[in-house]
């Protein structure tokens, strides 16, 4: 996990930039960051953050979410913050987890599911499309996160690099960097306790282990139904996100080298 950043308190911090984009053209490094949520940043994660020259933090999380883990900020902190309060469509783990066998397989599926339906949830699209904006407006670095940085975030990353020209395979591999085995034992470790206190749920090691990580299904899954409604990520892109030739334009002159 060679382009992951080490903080103490953040999970999956890494930079998504770097890879080959159009025209022969590579994706900048140092301005497009990724990860999980910063309610646990130490002071040191946060002068190391205020270092990194943040212009803008978009923050996919539901507003229940912001609330049970807010964010935290460094002194003088500037960055425009992007989140909203549309309401979800479907219901959280909490309730979808009360009357079921959870399991492997169960998260698997829920995974599967929420793929299908996270491209066109309305909330998405607003954060999305506002995403985009901001990143074309905004100087310098940007970082997008959700709670745990891998599949709200792990869809919009794979919309950017598909922007800016990045080929399907590291758009893939990119994507996959999430399930790093040292990241996924710490997700593990909190997240069973979080299940058993808060939902009442006893998880194995097996269904912890796929709850933390991502699967190329999932990415693909959400690709297809893109497809199936919109022609093409091109099509879903400009219809549904309002990222039109302009825009796309103005995307990989700030972002491509």
């Amino acid at each position: 996990m060679t382009r992951h950043i080490d903080f103490e308190g953040i999970e999956n911090f890494r930079d998504f930039g770097g890879y080959g984009g159009a025209d022969g053209r590579a994706v900048k490094r140092g301005l497009l960051y990724r990860s999980a949520n910063h309610a646990y940043a130490s002071e040191g994660d946060l002068a190391r953050m205020a270092d990194l020259g943040l212009a803008a933090i978009v923050d996919l999380r539901r507003s229940e979410e912001r609330a049970r883990e807010p964010s935290k900020r460094w002194p003088g902190f500037g960055a425009a913050v992007v989140e909203n309060d549309i309401l979800s469509d479907h219901a959280d783990w909490a309730v979808a987890m009360k009357d079921a066998e959870v399991n492997a397989r169960w998260f698997f599926d829920d995974g599967m599911a929420y793929y299908r339906r996270a491209p066109f949830e309305a909330r998405h699209i607003d954060l999305f499309r506002r995403y985009f904006h901001t990143l074309a407006d905004t100087d310098g670095a940007i970082v997008v996160h959700c709670a745990a940085g891998k599949d709200r975030t792990g869809l919009i990353c794979a919309l950017t690099h598909h922007i800016l020209g990045v080929g399907a395979d590291d758009i893939m591999a990119d994507y996959l960097l999430t399930n790093d085995e040292a990241r996924m034992a710490r997700k593990m470790a909190f997240l069973g306790p979080w299940l058993r206190d808060t939902v009442g749920k006893s998880v194995d090691e097996a269904g912890l282990r796929v709850a933390v990580s991502v699967n190329a299904d999932y990415l693909e899954t959400a690709f297809s139904v893109i497809r199936q409604a919109n022609g093409s990520l091109d099509g879903y892109l400009a219809d549904v996100l309002g990222v039109d030739a302009p825009l796309r334009a103005r995307l990989r002159a700030r972002l491509l080298a």
